[in-house]
């Protein structure tokens, strides 16, 4: 099977560890063991609890405290209908490995993770592409969704808050697409890793799996969570379509860690704790953002409504990749290029790292803004 190359995850790849300010970073600043441990106030019996656990195959489908803990995320989940996989990365492809076939229809935003079209495009899926404006707050428009779906649609693939933008599709929109599925017998996948950061109201928004008997939500201990390190992600799903992923879960992930599960259930226990720690931090660096973006000309944005990220529109006339390249070498910040996500002309920023990290970045950056010809 040919697919293409991953373009966000191959530039991270190529310039992460090289840079000083990592700008370009979506997770919310990870917590250590120790934070996670006192943030659930179990340190003493976590640690004996590790210390005295047997490092074998964990349980097949994930633990029960663990599947029960996310369902707890969910409205209408109960534990049968959530399976745990290596990272919300590996739970993207399980989903779209087990639906599409060769010649299947399958509907998917851009800009997004790249997962969501190049999978089904790889295995012989016919992908159309619904495009996300500025224009219209980077949120789906319902009249060419319906133009793209037909009655053989198999999948439709959403992004919600969506990476890069933050944008947010409120319950009324997700409802329209929602019917849009169901009149197609479409099912309808919707990667929500950055679900729980919202930045005004409710911190966890409305999941699809809550809304639609087809709906198929995947998330991840990685961005409200802030426990990257543990690559512990989910499917909450119906239970019909679950026993079909199992299938092909045997053949690449058999179990996920035990000690990455156990921590995961405790990240869970207190998850309202941790989570106004990331939505502290993610508003906060957000300001910073917005007002040094105030002071330039050269670059504007949609503000975003929840995630840790934003897409910066170029308003100078330079490839995405060459502005990137140029800012790494002469000040240290990492960012995205648009170009990498196939969408020229923008730069992707994260404002998830520490404070300091954000504010020196964007002083170096506007550094380098300054000595670009008008």
């Amino acid at each position: 099977m040919k697919i293409r190359d991953f373009g966000v995850e191959m530039w991270m790849n190529a310039y992460e560890n090289d840079c000083t300010y990592n700008l370009a970073e979506t997770c919310v600043e990870s917590l250590t063991v120790g934070e996670l441990l006192d943030l659930a106030g179990c340190r003493e019996q976590a640690v004996a609890d590790l210390l005295n656990m047997k490092l074998t195959y964990g349980a097949i489908e994930g633990s029960e405290r663990l599947r029960a803990l996310i369902a707890g995320l969910y409205e209408k989940q109960g534990p049968e209908n959530i399976v745990t996989t290596h990272g919300a990365i590996g739970a993207n492809h399980l989903v779209i490995e087990t639906l599409v076939e060769p010649g299947d229809e399958v509907i998917s935003v851009l800009p997004t993770y790249q997962q969501h079209y190049s999978i089904p495009e790889a295995f012989g899926a016919k992908v159309r592409i619904l495009p996300l404006r500025a224009e219209n707050g980077f949120l789906p428009d319902m009249d060419e969704l319906k133009s793209l779906v037909t009655n053989h649609t198999k999948l439709i693939c959403i992004n919600n808050p969506n990476n890069p933008a933050g944008s947010l599709m409120d319950d009324a929109l997700l409802q329209k697409i929602v019917d849009t599925a169901r009149a197609a017998g479409a099912w309808l996948l919707c990667d929500e890793v950055y679900r729980g950061l919202t930045h005004e109201g409710e911190a966890f928004g409305t999941s699809i799996a809550d809304l639609y008997e087809k709906g198929i939500s995947t998330g991840s201990m990685s961005k409200t969570f802030s426990l990257a390190g543990l690559r512990l992600g989910w499917i909450a799903a119906p239970r019909i379509l679950l026993e079909q992923i199992l299938r092909h879960r045997d053949y690449n992930t058999i179990s996920c860690g035990g000690i990455d599960e156990y921590l995961a259930a405790v990240a869970l226990s207190c998850k309202d704790a941790i989570a106004a720690r990331s939505r502290a931090i993610v508003t906060g660096n957000l300001t910073v953002l917005e007002q040094w973006l105030d002071g330039q000309p050269k670059l504007s944005f949609v503000k975003p409504k929840a995630g840790t990220t934003a897409f910066l529109k170029m308003e100078f006339d330079m490839k995405s990749a060459d502005f990137c390249l140029g800012l790494l070498r002469e000040t240290g910040v990492l960012l995205v290029p648009g170009s990498v996500m196939d969408r020229e002309g923008y730069l992707r920023i994260g404002y998830a790292n520490t404070p300091a990290v954000i504010r020196q970045g964007l002083e170096k950056m506007g550094e380098y803004l300054a000595k670009l010809p008008v």
